[in-house]
């Protein structure tokens, strides 16, 4: 992939299929795209793939973010407007998902189309308030020293994946990203999670067909509960429980989300008819 700009920027794999839907993937707290690895080889046979980059020094609002995401986006659809859009976000990308949808929604002008299709959640960390250690821990995390906290970086690992389900080389590219985040970042990451608050009467907009994930072995966020919870608010939703999966899920080693998407029917229908033909 691409380098990391100084703003907000798409990373692209080195195989581009600019003739599939496109997929947008937003990451989790460490913002650099590099995570979605073990899952990329499976998403190409189907997909054109973009992975979002959040620079390690940026502090923006969930306004700005939203934004730049919604352009990145619009400036990929200006390119082919007639493909599908999949839009996935993973825990803090869950979170921003939801944003773009919403903003997405507000700001649409009559008869324009949307601007993604389908969309997906993995583990999202909008369920950070349920959890009252994690709440207390982001609120005291800035009076930790940057050693500390890289020493804690460590500590989290068995909080963020079900090690035994994912390999060394893996590990330590889990850990490589969040240290690749300085302190000061993570506590305003955390901040914008904490304050993530979406009414249960604005999701129910959402229209589009939603495929929220929760691993039923996470133990950082309440994410089975989770599922359930926006899938009962959101119109057009289906709940996949991966009952032996941490939060960190699409790293684990027997998780292939572009097979999760095909088992559950999760494709649209134009492009399953167009796969099976390149088939």
């Amino acid at each position: 992939m691409v380098e990391v700009k100084s703003h907000p920027c798409f990373l692209t794999p080195s195989k581009l299929n600019p003739d599939y839907p496109l997929f947008v993937y937003l990451p989790g707290m460490d913002g650099n795209g590099q995570l979605l690895r073990r899952q990329t080889a499976g998403l190409e046979s189907a997909f054109d793939i973009r992975c979002l980059a959040i620079p390690a020094d940026d502090l923006a609002s969930w306004d700005v973010l939203t934004e730049q995401v919604v352009d990145l986006i619009e400036k990929e659809v200006e390119k082919q407007p007639d493909r599908s859009v999949y839009l996935c976000g993973e825990s803090f990308g869950g979170c921003l998902a939801i944003k773009v949808a919403l903003r997405r929604r507000r700001m649409r002008q009559p008869h324009s189309p949307p601007l993604f299709d389908r969309l997906i959640l993995v583990n999202p960390a909008s369920s950070f308030n349920q959890r009252a250690w994690l709440n207390w821990g982001s609120l005291v995390s800035g009076w930790i020293p940057e050693v500390l906290y890289r020493l804690g970086s460590v500590w989290l690992l068995p909080f963020l994946s079900a090690m035994e389900r994912v390999s060394r080389e893996d590990t330590r590219a889990l850990l490589d990203a969040m240290q690749s985040v300085p302190p000061k970042t993570v506590i305003w990451r955390l901040a914008l999670i904490r304050e993530f608050d979406v009414d249960e009467s604005e999701l129910a907009e959402i229209a589009q067909p939603v495929l929220v994930i929760g691993g039923g072995a996470d133990r950082l966020l309440p994410s089975v509960a989770e599922a359930k919870r926006l899938a009962g608010v959101l119109p057009n939703a289906k709940v996949v429980v991966l009952p032996k999966c941490g939060h960190a899920c699409l790293l684990e080693e027997d998780v292939n989300l572009y097979e999760i998407m095909k088992a559950n029917n999760f494709l649209e229908s134009r492009d399953a008819v167009s796969l099976l033909s390149a088939s």
